[in-house]
């Protein structure tokens, strides 16, 4: 077991953009792709999430990083909890004793719900399995059980698999990504709010018809409703708003400072370039998905469509997404300053809001309207959660010997505003194996339903295959 454990942990430390190429790589040779193709398609999803971390880390998490924090000192905000990031959280996370199983055994559960047909994807994101650990690592310093943590950790991917096959069809159309889903651990946990919003919306005469679209926007105003445009031009609020000056200056400290009009560029760049990095992720996976579909239709007549569980970067894209996301970000800032009780300061997690409202897009059709309200209210929500989580991934920290930067207390937008990890985590706290119980059963509960709709699903796709051959 150990050998399997140190296997598994060194292929994740490779990172998404190696361990990517090598999954696929196999899993098309395995589906009858060949190994030549198969290979192709791995390399050419490595690169694509090389170009979307490239973008997503440099112009967001470190131009848009360094204005956010010119904000925050030069509105005097003043919050105790550093937000350190999805990379500090993941590597907290899978530091943890729940983290060094968490690969083996996440691909163990997933292989049984293929089986037991009580889920549809074919989660081959093994990365981001480290939402899972997460969950487990702070349930574990919660109930001083590290048991515990590990059936945190499998309750948490049973749910988010079924989040993942409820909203495939929705991924496919909206975004434009056939055969795919996103069993997403952040992502994926915003799905059942923005479903709610969704059906609140509806019920409320004059806001149900209110739709604002990007792409109605590009016919309404032409090249100014584009979203590179859209991009600078949020750019440029949040370099005024920062007191950048229109000429790049230097800081006491000999650091340059950009200007209105870089930070006005970069944001542009951001919607140009992280459509295009989806776009070579796509190219890249379509011959294993197809490989893969073709695979299961041929081999379990009983089953219905599988899809390939991908990373929630395959959707950022979209330009109702950047957009909202490029929205929320100044109004995340505002929101840390005014609510009450709020002590984490929005800083590196800041370029994860595109992941963050990857499901939402679909499940408000595109309406960026729903989708802004949808995203105010997570990261209302998900402040207080930080918040709340704060003393627990302090804890983790310390527990893997992490360097906090001389942080007294540290959280994170992803995962540590993650609701579906607070509900988990804080029925441990209070209710102990109770409250392990009972997400447990409502996580069975959910695998049940699905099954049943994943059959029905079947048995409706195979009668008409059955009728068209008929009609031939």
């Amino acid at each position: 077991m150990d050998a399997i454990v140190a296997f598994f942990s060194g292929v994740s430390s490779l990172g998404v953009s190696v361990v990517m190429p090598i999954v696929l790589t196999i899993l098309g040779v395995l589906f009858g792709a060949g190994f030549g193709k198969s290979l192709k398609a791995g390399l050419t999803v490595g690169i694509g999430f090389i170009g979307l971390n490239l973008v997503i880390n440099q112009l967001m998490g470190t131009d848009l990083a360094a204005g956010v924090t010119a904000m925050v000192e030069r509105f005097g905000l003043e919050l105790s909890v550093l937000d350190v990031g999805w990379p500090a959280a993941s590597a907290i996370a899978m530091g943890s004793i729940v983290g060094t199983i968490i690969i083996p055994l996440g691909l163990l559960v997933n292989i049984v719900m293929l089986l037991t047909n009580t889920t549809q994807t074919a989660d081959v994101d093994i990365w981001n399995y480290w939402h899972f650990a997460f969950t487990g690592a702070l349930v574990a310093i919660v109930t001083n059980n590290v048991a515990f943590g590990i059936a945190a950790a499998i309750i948490n991917e049973v749910i988010v698999l079924i989040i993942g096959d409820v909203t495939a069809p929705m991924v496919e159309e909206s975004l434009g990504l056939p055969g795919v889903s996103i069993p997403h651990g952040f992502a994926g946990a915003y799905a059942p709010i923005a479903a709610v919003v969704n059906w609140i919306i509806d019920k409320i005469p004059g806001l149900n018809k209110i739709d604002i679209n990007v792409r109605t926007m590009q016919k309404k105003f032409g090249v100014f409703g584009e979203p590179v445009l859209l991009g600078s031009i949020i750019g440029l609020l949040i370099g005024l708003l920062a007191g950048y000056g229109f000429l790049p200056s230097t800081a006491a400290d000999g650091t340059t400072v950009p200007s209105v009009l870089s930070m006005a560029v970069y944001m542009g760049a951001v919607m140009v370039l992280i459509p295009k990095m989806a776009a070579l992720l796509m190219e890249g996976l379509m011959p294993v998905s197809d490989a893969a579909s073709a695979f299961i239709q041929k081999r379990f007549q009983n089953r219905g469509k599988i899809y390939i569980g991908l990373d929630s970067a395959v959707g950022t894209g979209h330009p109702v997404t950047l957009t909202m996301a490029l929205i929320l970000v100044p109004v995340s800032i505002f929101l840390a300053f005014i609510l009450p009780g709020n002590k984490v300061v929005p800083l590196a997690d800041l370029a994860c809001i595109p992941y963050m409202l990857v499901l939402v897009t679909p499940i408000v059709h595109e309406n960026g309207f729903r989708g802004l309200i949808t995203g105010v209210i997570v990261l209302a929500v998900g402040f207080y959660i930080a918040t709340d989580l704060s003393p627990l991934i302090t804890s983790a920290a310390a527990n893997v010997n992490f360097d906090m930067g001389g942080a007294a207390a540290i959280s994170s937008i992803c995962d540590g505003a993650n609701p579906l990890t607070w509900v988990i985590t804080r029925a441990a706290s209070f209710l102990g194996p109770i409250g392990l119980v009972v997400t447990g059963v409502i996580a069975v509960a959910l695998a049940i339903w699905n099954r049943q709709r994943i059959l029905k699903e079947a048995a409706e796709m195979h009668a008409a295959e059955k009728s068209a051959e008929s009609n031939e």
